[in-house]
């Protein structure tokens, strides 16, 4: 049976993880729920596991085989080496530990598993950061398109939810709709910007959040995947006024005009759900608890045959904290291959 310690249990990405835990083949393992002052005392539950939030103190990780971090990255900053000298293996879910050495960013789907792919986990790893669903779904996308005919530019709109930034900003978000609708003033603590019924690519100078920092981290994320595999996309980031769900509109050129059913079967797939009627399109409340990311292909016609096409659209969207969750489930499968289990002989 293993230990598991989740740092950061009563955020929206701990209890989502909690829940991903709950139905992967770790379900079985001792959960130990950490968090900063905020959260401590709750008491909460994994799978069949009921138990309390408690603070972090020096012992919190000892005999623990994993320690997932998914509150701030100022908590992971402060207690991962710690973990790691307790002898845990640490998942990064802030992604403050990315380019630090020795700290691989994964995504099993994309074919980054044990000995397979750029940022190959072995016995001497300590720590991974898995990969944010944003830069997974890209890869994974980009990736398949890619297996059609060689792509020569793409250029992705990202619009990101609410939740993206945790619960503060869902709850500033909420409180913002509310005072729109009854005349009063906005609250600004999290956005500084009016973020309620509006698209922002920026926010405003007081703002406690960054688009363009969260924006650095999918292009880094998805660069650390690629290893040199798949196109460098044009990537804009915008804060949408939704609670939930990653969409994407990315506009793909390729190298040659191919059959669009090669592009079809390119990106069915494991983890793809391609939808083929329009009025089926995806959607943020479409994706809401499913493990897939459903996208919808539009060619952009052009020459005198239809059928072929070296230009399209693909609109795409995502449960990103369930992506994220199952991303990092997925990558502490795969590191349990790699602990010792049973007296060595």
């Amino acid at each position: 049976m293993y230990k598991i310690a989740i740092a950061g249990a009563s955020t929206l990405l701990g209890k989502e993880l909690k829940d991903a835990l709950s139905e992967s083949p770790l379900a079985a393992a001792s959960f130990t729920l950490l968090d900063d002052e905020q959260g401590q005392g709750q008491i909460d539950q994994v799978g069949d596991e009921v138990t309390f939030i408690q603070p972090i103190e020096p012992d919190s990780f000892e005999k623990m085989d994993f320690t997932f971090f998914c509150g701030s990255a100022e908590m992971t900053v402060i207690h991962w080496r710690k973990a790691i000298a307790a002898g845990s293996t640490v998942l990064d879910l802030t992604g403050a530990l990315a380019g630090e050495p020795g700290v691989l960013v994964r995504a099993p789907w994309l074919g980054t598993g044990l000995g397979v792919g750029p940022g190959s986990a072995d016995l001497l790893t300590q720590a991974v950061v898995p990969a944010h669903p944003a830069a997974l779904a890209l890869g994974l996308l980009l990736g398949r398109v890619g297996q059609a005919a060689p792509v020569r530019t793409a250029a992705v709109t990202l619009l990101a939810p609410a939740s993206e930034f945790g619960r503060a900003a869902m709850d500033e978000l909420h409180q913002q709709t509310v005072n729109l609708l009854s005349f009063q003033n906005l609250p600004r603590a999290i956005y500084d910007a009016q973020a309620a019924y509006n698209l922002l690519s920026g926010l405003g100078e007081s703002a406690q959040i960054s688009l363009l920092k969260l924006e650095e981290r999918i292009r880094g994320d998805y660069t650390a995947l690629g290893g040199g595999r798949w196109p460098a996309p044009a990537l804009h980031l915008l804060a949408a006024p939704v609670f939930h769900g990653h969409t994407f509109s990315i506009a793909v050129e390729l190298d040659r005009a191919v059959e669009l059913s090669s592009i079809e079967e390119a990106l069915s797939g494991d983890h793809v759900d391609l939808v083929l009627e329009d009025t089926d399109s995806p959607s943020n409340l479409a994706a809401t608890g499913q493990s897939d990311i459903l996208v919808r292909l539009r060619p952009v016609q052009e020459g005198r045959n239809p059928a072929q096409v070296s230009r399209f659209w693909l609109w795409a969207a995502s449960d990103n904290l369930r992506l994220y969750a199952q991303n990092a489930v997925d990558c502490a499968i795969d590191l349990s291959r790699l602990r010792p289990q049973g007296p060595v002989q």
